[in-house]
């Protein structure tokens, strides 16, 4: 079946994204409540001031179902730098290069828009993640102890600098 990607909202994302996170991370770790009300939360903030010109959403969507998503949140790139968040794949498209697209429209989203810092908040043990994040020039900045996903952690922060 073919992936494509999508930009921009689409209807039912928002719930699809927070349940993809919220099913995996579930399993991976046992993150639970906190997480999934945290994802949620923030990704409808997100898309109720989305602004096409500053923020971009991507999904990859296969037979008219959402399975997976990686947005850039400019609401202070020029400042703090944009955001990346809510990088996520389904079991069915993992390890077959839509990751690595999705970074891609993502990194070439901030450099037509000139935001030459990017960073991303992740945890301690995302093999699979890190590499791609490290591929496309983001480095480790910092690993601290934390439990701002509802579970204690080795919580993150990756940075690319153009």
């Amino acid at each position: 079946m073919e992936t494509v990607i999508h930009k921009g909202y689409q209807p039912g994302c928002i719930g699809r994204i927070s349940e993809l996170h919220t099913v995996y991370y579930s399993r991976l770790v046992s993150f639970g409540l906190t997480f999934e009300a945290r994802v949620s939360r923030e990704l409808a903030e997100f898309c109720s001031r989305y602004d096409d010109q500053r923020d971009g959403l991507w999904l990859a969507v296969m037979a008219g179902r959402v399975h997976g998503s990686i947005a850039i949140d400019g609401l202070h790139a020029h400042d703090e730098g944009a955001h990346l968040r809510w990088f996520i794949l389904s079991d069915q498209l993992r390890g077959k290069g839509i990751g690595s697209s999705l970074l891609a429209a993502a990194m070439d989203f901030c450099r037509i828009r000139e935001y030459h810092s990017i960073y991303l908040h992740t945890f301690r043990g995302l093999d699979a993640a890190r590499h791609l994040y490290e591929k496309f020039g983001f480095k480790l900045v910092s690993q601290q102890r934390g439990c701002q996903w509802g579970k204690e952690v080795d919580e993150q922060r990756f940075e690319f600098k153009d």
